[in-house]
């Protein structure tokens, strides 16, 4: 089955992508892989979700930001390579969450960006990964993501 038509059927959308808020792209490709630059939880360059993980937002307010990241980072795949169905795997996801200093649960809040690309590529959207803490993203964000796929030609 086609990414689009699972988005489709889950009733998520892929938000427009608006032009990088500071001196960088969005993708760059060398070989096969692409890499993708920061993506938080925003919609036409508006952030959705403000907040601290553990503080003003709960584990399950912070997956869901992961989960809007997660379509961000599709959308600027789908902006590179014109069809999701192009990506052969997640090669590797770095999520940040924004969160106080005793926060532990890194993992699980990351987990919404990784479920998501489960569902969508089965095995082939799970990769290596890395959940951090930190103690600020760019506008109050709570989860800022990055992305390496292996792409086909």
């Amino acid at each position: 089955m086609k990414v689009e038509q699972k988005l489709k059927e889950m009733r998520l959308e892929l938000p427009p992508v608006a032009d990088p808020a500071g001196l960088y792209v969005y993708t760059r490709r060398v070989g096969n892989l692409v890499y993708v630059s920061g993506q938080t939880p925003d919609i036409n360059s508006i952030l959705q979700v403000k907040g601290i993980v553990g503080e003003t937002l709960t584990l399950e307010e912070g997956k869901a930001a992961a989960k809007l990241s997660a379509l961000n980072v599709l959308s600027v795949l789908k902006r590179e390579l014109g069809d999701l169905d192009r990506v052969k795997q997640f090669v590797h996801l770095t999520g940040f969450v924004r969160c106080t200093k005793d926060f532990e649960e890194h993992p699980q809040v990351i987990n919404g960006a990784s479920e998501l690309f489960r569902e969508l590529y089965g095995a082939a959207g799970v990769g290596t990964r890395i959940a951090l803490g930190a103690y600020a993203l760019p506008e109050g964000a709570p989860i800022e993501l990055t992305a390496i796929v292996e792409v086909t030609d």
